[in-house]
């Protein structure tokens, strides 16, 4: 039986694999294979982790497949850079303000570009059997004790007590890219034990371990990323002595941690973020450790009005309800237009969060102001728009960075976005239709208000109010098809980006409450057209 179990693991260790691959690493029968004894008759071989995001990228490339899956707006610059970091298999530091992908960026390429892999079941440190060499695996399958000169970490003692007691049914589980994700925000208190492990006083006490054993050794973070991709976030704020214990790792491939010589290999791929400033300022990354992060990936906010609203729309968490198209183009201007300003401390940057956080906030609003007392599904509004004052995370440059200035400056920014985004919608109406527009409202008011619905039994509704002013009816009904026939492309361009969101898709039961907010967007509008037709005086317009 021990000669038996000698052959099979010599066999398996130095015999090509039996299977064919489906992905870089993955047997095509791989969900069968689901004990140590089924991976060493297959003659599993462990691909690692940069190896995997190169060859998965190559078949991705070979067959024009999404890459990058959500990561909307970088296809001419970004993207290009990542492909070439990857078949390099480069360690990375992606450069960029807050708000601009560069964590998702580290996510999604584990979730989309690692291989699923076996790892012993319930393994903290994506203990593979294969990690150990075949002279230690016979060691634990025969049950004996391995003599080492010095403790190499090859993976953690539970996980060898698993394949000791099991033998060759120690039970596998195959781990995907996205649960070999690890992330790690960069905080002052983090220290170097966190990131690398430590000799564990409490096990050597319970255990009665020595100090040289393995079984004395706690692994870090950098270790429960292996055979994964290890992101850290924010690497500037590292101090030098936590820098330089990543150094090694990417300097060497190992580590060895405090006095004791336990010697480990990470076996991830590397990801590191920082802000611009930080980035720049000298000192803040170590020299050395700045060298060995082989490719600098610069990311950016969305540069174009449709990125920044598919982003919004992928990046929002909302209730059931509907979203028009204009609301979101307005919401894309203000933090378009933020970005410009002047006023606004552009060094520390304006999130796209800022506008996600404000579209949940816009159907809040539309929820606490109209649908849930009425019973109708929450359709934002022009209207509405002020309450997104409560999100506005930016820092002012050249005025008071107080409450009152912010609120000033968003307002501004605000009215901006609505009036652009009106006269989008007003640019191809015939003139005759704006002077009937202007004879309609000689001595009327149409009133505007939030809790006003769109169709009801009060006389103040939109639809009845609607009835006196024919020509403003014709205009609302042509953006209206113009609405419906933007959204659904708009939609259409979200599916292609992997962008799903109910709240996008038109339904009849919101024709009304569509109807309503297509209506206040055309009333701002014709207070800023040339020649101004509208005034607009405590909640009403009124002709100019």
């Amino acid at each position: 039986m021990t000669q038996d179990l000698e052959n099979l693991i010599n066999q398996s260790y130095n015999s090509t694999p039996k299977y064919t691959e489906v992905m870089a690493g993955v047997p095509e029968d791989y969900k069968q294979v689901k004990t140590l004894g089924d991976l060493l008759q297959i003659n599993y071989k462990i691909i690692g982790a940069k190896e995997q995001l190169r060859r998965n990228l190559i078949s991705k490339i070979k067959t024009n497949s999404i890459k990058y899956p959500s990561i909307i707006g970088f296809d001419s610059d970004v993207i290009p850079s990542l492909d070439r970091a990857i078949l390099s298999c480069h360690d990375v530091i992606l450069v960029g303000q807050i708000g601009q992908a560069k964590t998702r960026i580290a996510q999604t390429i584990a979730e989309n570009l690692l291989s699923p892999m076996p790892v012993i079941r319930g393994s903290i440190t994506n203990d593979c059997p294969m990690d150990l060499p075949s002279h230690e695996l016979l060691c634990l399958l025969q049950d004996k004790e391995n003599t080492i000169s010095s403790p190499r970490f090859y993976m953690d003692s539970s996980s060898m007590e698993k394949i000791r007691n099991n033998k060759l049914e120690t039970p596998i589980e195959w781990l995907w890219g996205k649960d070999r994700f690890k992330y790690v925000l960069a905080t002052p208190d983090i220290s170097v034990k966190d990131l690398v492990g430590q000799i564990d006083a409490i096990k050597i006490i319970k255990k009665g371990t020595e100090m040289y054993e393995i079984e004395s050794y706690s692994p870090g973070q950098l270790m429960q990323a292996k055979h994964g991709l290890f992101c850290i976030d924010e690497l500037p704020v590292l101090d030098t002595r936590k820098q330089v214990s990543l150094l090694s790792v990417l300097q060497e491939g190992r580590f060895t941690t405090g006095a004791y010589p336990v010697i480990f290999e990470p076996k991830t791929a590397f990801f590191a973020t920082a802000n611009p400033i930080d980035y720049t300022h000298a000192g803040k990354i170590i020299e050395p450790l700045y060298d060995r992060l082989k490719s600098h990936i610069h990311t950016h906010y969305p540069k174009t009005l449709n990125h920044e609203m598919l982003i919004i729309a992928q990046e929002s968490k909302v209730p059931k309800s509907f979203i028009p198209i204009f609301m979101l183009k307005v919401l894309a201007r203000v933090a378009q237009n933020a970005r410009s300003s002047h006023e606004i401390n552009q060094d520390k940057g304006v999130s796209v969060r800022m506008s996600v956080h404000s579209l949940e906030l816009l159907v809040s609003e539309a929820e606490r102001t109209r649908s849930l007392s009425h019973n109708i599904l929450p359709v934002p509004r022009p209207s509405d728009i002020f309450c997104i004052e409560q999100c506005a995370k930016f820092e002012l440059a050249e005025l008071d960075d107080t409450t009152e200035n912010r609120q000033k400056t968003l307002k501004h920014l605000i009215d901006i976005a609505v009036k652009d985004t009106s006269l989008e919608y007003l640019n191809n109406v015939e003139q005759n239709i704006f002077d009937m527009i202007k004879t309609e409202f000689a001595g009327k008011t149409f009133v505007v208000s939030q809790a006003i619905l769109g169709s009801n039994s009060l006389e103040t509704s939109y639809e009845n109010q609607l009835q006196n002013f024919k020509s403003l009816s014709v205009l609302v009904d042509e953006i209206y098809q113009k609405t419906l026939s933007e959204q659904s492309e708009f939609v259409n361009q979200a599916n292609k980006h992997n962008v799903y969101q109910d709240s996008l898709v038109f339904s009849e039961l919101m024709r009304h409450e569509l109807r309503s907010a297509i209506l206040e967007l055309a009333l701002d509008g014709l207070c800023y057209v040339e020649p101004k037709i509208l005034d607009k005086k405590e909640g009403a317009y009124v002709a100019a």
